[in-house]
């Protein structure tokens, strides 16, 4: 408990620093943009519950074209495997998903692929308005997201309280 709380108090103000730098968003920030939002998906899984629990290391992919670059691996420290994919099904064995789409995979298509498996499912609102458990959006300048815990329960996902709290809405 003890643990879980500090990794909270270090994700949270990990966060908060990098979401006050972020400056308003033009062409400019976007690589800052994708570097906060490359950070939240690499403590995401720390926060949900999977059925049977998630064997370890977390497998983060990103289904489409890839915004993160290097980012994504700087922000996970070798914490978490990070998968590239042209396309997702069922069966690729991600934790965490993120849907960028692509001319091969729209995003919503990628959201069908996986509905209704263990999988959290990230989407951005910059690439799309098709939404996963997490949906990325630029608010007030600051990256948030917003969290549908119905579809979570749907995968068999349980999402902490903690992380609910952080969401700019939650639909249950």
């Amino acid at each position: 408990m003890r643990r879980t709380r500090r990794a909270l108090a270090q994700w949270a103000a990990a966060a908060a620093a990098l979401g006050c730098a972020l400056a308003p968003m033009g062409a400019a920030a976007q690589p800052l943009e994708y570097a906060v939002k490359a950070a939240f998906l690499t403590k995401f899984a720390a926060f949900v519950s999977w059925p049977g629990g998630a064997a370890p290391p977390v497998r983060i992919c990103v289904v489409g074209d890839d915004p993160f670059g290097t980012a994504l691996e700087a922000a996970a420290g070798g914490a978490a495997v990070v998968r590239r994919m042209t396309v997702a099904d069922r069966g690729a064995g991600c934790h965490v998903l993120y849907a960028a789409g692509s001319s091969r995979q729209s995003v919503a298509q990628t959201l069908a692929a996986v509905r209704g498996a263990p999988v959290l499912t990230v989407t951005d609102a910059a690439r799309g308005p098709a939404r996963g458990v997490i949906h990325f959006v630029v608010f007030q300048d600051r990256v948030r997201f917003h969290i549908d815990a119905g579809q979570a329960a749907q995968g068999g996902l349980t999402i902490s309280s903690k992380l609910l709290a952080l969401g700019l809405s939650v639909k249950r």
